[in-house]
């Protein structure tokens, strides 16, 4: 496994953007990971940060985008036959699916920073229906500052980045607790319009 891991290393270093866009596209590595490699690349001047936050932002999306027309076309019963090839668990669908239908399409954004949550969510997105555009409004939201958050701290850590849980843990933490105060937020905002409506 640790040389097939080098070998998609070797291909990211060798097609410089695309191989991060393809990278966070397959997502067979963490993001974060590929991301923070990114910033390695940056590093020794291989690529541009500009270029590759555009990169990760292009990948980032179509995996997304993926996940949504998944939802969409096959639902929930192709998911549970085949998920697992998606590296989707059956329990990552049902802890995003409760979260969609308890916060609404908000969710989309904030649940980009919250473990197990923020691959799966784009799935219950499609099997709801939700409007395309929206969706990828609100993906684009927080896949772009989650994109510069991995390949700065993967530029400053430069042939160490390997160590990004580490240095990410101190930035990641606050981001987590600030993503699930927004969804409350959102939520209580959603709950009151609502009511208004009603009324």
């Amino acid at each position: 496994m640790s040389h097939f891991i080098q070998m998609i290393f070797d291909m990211l270093s060798n097609l410089g953007y695309l191989g991060i866009a393809l990278g966070l596209m397959v997502e067979v590595i963490p993001s974060e990971v590929v991301l923070a490699y990114g910033g390695y690349l940056i590093s020794i001047g291989k690529i541009s940060f500009i270029g590759a936050v555009v990169a990760g932002t292009i990948g980032g999306i179509i995996a997304q985008w993926f996940l949504y027309w998944v939802g969409k076309f096959g639902g929930r019963p192709f998911l549970d036959k085949y998920g697992k090839y998606l590296l989707i668990q059956p329990s990552h669908i049902n802890i995003a699916q409760k979260w969609f239908r308890k916060y609404g399409s908000g969710v989309i954004f904030t649940a980009r920073f919250i473990p197990v949550v923020r691959h799966a969510i784009s799935i219950p997105a499609g099997i709801a229906n939700m409007s395309f555009s929206k969706f990828s409004f609100y993906t684009l939201l927080a896949i772009i500052p989650w994109s510069i958050l991995f390949l700065y701290l993967g530029m400053n850590l430069g042939s160490n980045w390997e160590q990004i849980n580490g240095a990410a843990k101190p930035y990641v933490t606050p981001v987590i607790f600030i993503a699930i105060i927004l969804t409350l937020i959102y939520f209580i905002f959603n709950w009151r319009n609502k009511k208004v409506k009603r009324s």
